[in-house]
């Protein structure tokens, strides 16, 4: 068997991008998440795929869950939060969505690169995840991946770190949650 050196090198890459991730502001992230009564996740492309599998894990937890532009997604109200993963923090359908977020009293939280940018700006608590995009030209690093896909990734690992912290203020074990995975697959 021959080692695929480039899964090593993603591996490696996403070692050094995670070091830059400051658990404090996961901690604020899962304190709202916490304190929320429902939790709305939104996310376009790729991003949106890495956010529907942490509304997936919020929901093994007990939380009640919605992913944005479903068609049983009620609309958002005060007392509940909005998680928005998005690389450039200017998409423009998740701005309009934290918007409205915001409008309605909603707190919001986001997953991105740029923090500084329109997103992130109106966020409650922002997670700052390293990566590259085409999207915004001169910001960001190198990578040896596609531009996109090291966020992306991280993003996942992010969400999943978090449902480690989450199981353990709620006192939850693998047993807990799998007795709320699908069962009409």
């Amino acid at each position: 068997m021959t080692e695929c050196k480039n899964i090593f090198e993603i591996l490696e890459e996403l070692k050094e991008n995670a070091k830059q991730i400051d658990d404090d502001k996961l901690k604020e992230v899962e304190k709202l998440i916490t304190e929320a009564n429902r939790i709305f996740i939104s996310g376009a492309g790729r991003s949106g795929f890495a956010a529907r599998g942490f509304s997936n894990r919020l929901m093994h937890l007990g939380y009640t869950v919605y992913f944005v532009g479903e068609p049983t997604t009620p609309s958002i109200q005060e007392g509940d939060l909005l998680i928005v993963g998005s690389g450039s923090g200017n998409t423009a359908s998740l701005v309009s969505n934290t918007k409205k977020a915001k409008e309605q009293g909603a707190k919001v939280a986001t997953l991105t690169m740029f923090p500084e940018n329109t997103i992130g700006s109106m966020a409650d608590a922002a997670i700052r995840i390293p990566g590259v995009t085409e999207k915004v030209e001169g910001k960001g690093q190198d990578s040896v991946q596609a531009a996109g896909s090291s966020f992306e990734e991280l993003c996942w690992i992010t969400y999943d770190a978090m449902v480690m912290d989450l199981m353990k203020l709620t006192n939850q074990t693998d047993k807990d949650l799998f007795k709320r995975h699908a069962n009409m697959e």
